[in-house]
């Protein structure tokens, strides 16, 4: 979960630019769309994002088999109040 908090503001940026890239493409606003995708790459191409990114897709699977009962609704909360943090 402390992962998940590490990276939520790069996933709310990310959010916010595959929004930004599907509006400029439906507008055909080229280079609208460039601009979005360029700082999306470079959000990906972040070493301490891209390491965190990894660790939590390693443990996803570990956590959803979790045989406590509390974590799945734990994680669940946490990943709504995340989204709704960054409306």
């Amino acid at each position: 979960m402390e992962i998940s908090k590490q990276l939520e503001p790069v996933q709310c940026e990310k959010r916010r630019l595959r929004r930004e890239i599907a509006f400029a493409e439906a507008e055909r606003r080229d280079t609208d769309a460039s601009a979005a995708r360029a700082r999306f790459a470079s959000l990906d191409k972040d070493p301490k994002t891209a390491r965190l990114e990894k660790r939590l897709a390693e443990l996803e699977p570990r956590i959803k088999r979790s045989s406590d009962a509390e974590d799945l609704p734990a994680i669940s909360l946490q990943q709504r109040e995340a989204f709704y943090r960054c409306e």
